[in-house]
């Protein structure tokens, strides 16, 4: 094939790109089973990924707790129980018989570092031998270090890289080999609308988000040059989530409302979505696709006017304030 012909091929093949996505829009495609599938979660215990774990076991997926808090990954574990409890039938029901499915879920626990890939590595190979191969890895686990550059120490920031970016390297070199060799997976990464664009006073946080999105980019483009179709990655962006991670962060108050931080059941089910349809990439609220773009189109300088009409040039001053006074009065207590 001529380079001619193959650049009508390829117009054709994006323009009917736009045209299957357009169709999404009155067509919705239909999620797919994830039923006795095993579904590993890093920072179950607490968050956002506790209600993976609770949506994952509503679909029957047997469910494998990562956090580096035993306590509440034990208290993950045990909601997920109860849920697979309630779903079993009713042992006075006369077709409890039929109605009793094949596959009886179950959920284990494991204490694990992410950080560290010594803890990730070892973790990995229990989890394969007691449980067996893996089917979806959902890289949850995330910090934040509410530090100013100059006065966050070293560790900290070394700290929010290893656990929001570094720690995806080592879960996919973890599993994805065995997801190779069966041509079958798939990989969520949990990132942030602050890895798409930034703000000022989170920029260990925001580089440890844009790392983990070129992380899970270049992979994606990785498993599509190796024709590894069955392996299917989706990409998570919220707008701020509701879940105390960054209490205190204020925009302009009129524009307030207009972006509120979001509701953690909604951006778990909207990522759930995503992820139930292999749909690559979900942005929430929507209006993120629209800054993003408007990112790469804008001047600098008219982002800046942007940032600072909006409120969000300084939006986060008051959480690094709210949690540099913790942060004192804890040493203090510590001090007396």
């Amino acid at each position: 094939m001529n380079i001619v012909t193959e650049l009508f091929v390829v117009t054709f093949k994006i323009i009917w790109s736009f045209v299957l996505a357009g169709a999404k829009w009155f067509i919705p495609p239909r999620e797919k089973s994830v039923e006795g599938q095993v579904c590993v979660i890093t920072g179950a215990g607490s968050g956002l990924g506790r209600l993976f774990a609770q949506e994952f076991a509503r679909r029957r997926a047997t469910l494998v707790l990562w956090d580096i808090n035993r306590e509440s990954n034990e208290e993950t574990a045990e909601i997920v129980r109860e849920i697979y409890r309630e779903m079993k039938p009713s042992a006075g029901s006369s077709d409890s018989v039929q109605e009793l499915p094949l596959f009886q879920p179950k959920v284990y626990t494991y204490v694990c570092d992410v950080s560290k890939r010594e803890s990730v590595y070892s973790t990995a190979e229990k989890v394969c031998k007691k449980v067996g191969n893996i089917d979806l890895l959902i890289n949850n686990a995330g910090i934040v270090s509410g530090r100013h550059l100059l006065e966050c120490p070293d560790e900290l920031i070394e700290r929010t890289m290893m656990v929001n970016c570094h720690a995806h390297f080592w879960t996919a070199k973890a599993f994805l080999p065995k997801m190779l060799e069966l041509n079958h997976g798939h990989i969520v990464t949990v990132a942030s609308s602050l890895g798409l664009f930034t703000t000022a006073g989170v920029e260990d946080y925001c580089a440890s988000k844009f790392g983990a999105i070129g992380f899970h980019e270049s992979l994606s483009h990785e498993l599509k040059a190796a024709d590894k179709d069955g392996i299917k990655m989706t990409l998570v962006c919220p707008f701020l989530v509701d879940t105390g991670m960054f209490s205190g962060c204020k925009i302009r108050k009129e524009m307030a409302p207009l972006f509120p931080p979001l509701k953690p059941e909604y951006c778990v089910k909207q990522a759930m979505r995503a992820i139930l349809t292999d749909q690559p990439m979900i942005c929430t609220p929507r209006v993120m696709y629209m800054v993003t773009f408007m990112k790469t189109v804008l001047p600098f300088d008219a982002i800046v006017c942007m940032y600072r009409f909006i409120g969000a040039d300084k939006c986060m001053y008051p959480f690094l304030a709210q949690r540099k006074e913790s942060t004192n009065n804890n040493e203090s207590k510590t001090g007396i």
